[in-house]
């Protein structure tokens, strides 16, 4: 019997695969969608997060109006991959993401959002 792959195994893989896609690891824009990304640098792959993540609010918009909600899960998905784009750019991984949602397990918001800002504050007053 074969064992399923994880959420984590599949983010696992994709990231491999846009990690191989960058130039030191021979990426070729020409060849590649995420190598011109990376090569046209962080602006090109940020503005792709903008337009994906207005694309994720308009779809949901439209679920509220009786719209198809399938639709939801393929702009998200868009938006993930283009941000684990910008996640390989910087040197992280998915698994850096999945560490802070578990490490933000049985907090509440609330109080995870309060402690951000007492410790920016902290920050700002040294």
């Amino acid at each position: 019997m074969q064992d399923t792959p994880t959420s984590q195994d599949a983010l696992a893989h994709l990231a491999a695969v846009i990690e191989s896609r960058k130039a030191v690891n021979g990426g070729d824009p020409d060849a590649s969608y995420v190598a011109r990304l990376l090569h046209k640098g962080p602006d090109a792959f940020l503005k792709k997060i903008g337009e994906e993540a207005t694309e994720v609010v308009l779809a949901a918009k439209d679920a509220d109006h009786g719209g198809d909600t399938s639709k939801i899960v393929y702009e998200v998905a868009d938006l993930w991959f283009h941000s684990m784009v910008a996640l390989a750019h910087y040197g992280l991984r998915p698994a850096d993401v999945i560490a802070e949602l578990q490490r933000r397990l049985g907090t509440s918001g609330l109080e995870e959002k309060a402690l951000r800002k007492a410790v920016a504050r902290e920050a700002e007053s040294q």
